[in-house]
């Protein structure tokens, strides 16, 4: 059985660094790699980051019902999951993680389920903005449009299973593991003890609480009308 895993988070949020050392230290996990319409940045590479290609090809891979998730990001790109991604997975007997903005995410638990839903969340709204920052790949308006996108993409925490705050990085890659590697096993019918305790201290209904001083630090500022 292939066990599907939602992975979502605010730009900046460190998401890339925590699905890059979660594949290298989980084995049987395929990585569905996004098709977009952006324009490539700095070093990254066709068919390494994402496929890159046109809007007309996009669209064509739409019609043909090529796609398991796309949606339109930020009113300007598209991003989609392609479908053959899930097919390759299953072929190999091996679990799919799906790197996805919160729009596809819920077009998957609408598809499947029993996906596996986790949201990685900033410490807090400074330290998000300081990395958007200190990335040196945007433009001044393009940081404050992703912080206003992130401080409504962080309201949908709640339809999430398990939430990640990713202020250390050693401490969330285990965190993450722990939540993939104990939902594998629950499924299975085995357990590690252990494991599933680590798992259970980012289930929603146990980290609510953490949650509430971020999404005040994002919201705060949004009533001020403050950048």
């Amino acid at each position: 059985m292939t066990n599907v895993f939602i992975i979502s988070a605010p730009s900046g949020s460190g998401k890339s660094t925590l699905v890059e050392k979660l594949r290298k230290q989980v084995p049987n996990l395929e990585f569905s790699i996004s098709y977009t319409t952006r324009k490539p940045r700095g070093a990254e590479q066709n068919g390494r980051e994402y496929f890159f290609v046109s809007r007309e090809q996009f669209q064509q891979m739409i019609r043909r019902n090529e796609f398991l998730e796309y949606a339109r990001v930020f009113e300007v790109d598209y991003y989609g999951t392609a479908s053959r991604f899930l097919r390759k997975a299953e072929q190999y007997g091996n679990d799919l993680l799906l790197d996805i903005d919160v729009q596809g995410a819920k077009q998957i638990r609408e598809k499947i389920p029993d996906a596996v839903s986790i949201f990685i969340l900033p410490p807090n709204r400074s330290e998000l903005e300081k990395r958007l920052r200190e990335r040196g790949q945007n433009r001044e308006d393009d940081i404050q449009r992703r912080l206003d996108d992130a401080r409504r993409e962080i309201e949908n925490y709640e339809k999430y299973d398990y939430i990640l705050v990713n202020d250390r990085l050693d401490e969330s890659v285990e965190g993450l593991k722990a939540i993939v590697l104990s939902e594998r096993l629950r499924r299975s019918g085995q357990e590690d003890r252990c494991l599933s305790a680590r798992a259970e201290m980012y289930r929603l209904k146990k980290i609510r609480e953490r949650v509430q001083p971020i999404l005040q630090s994002f919201r705060e500022v949004a009533a001020g009308g403050g950048k």
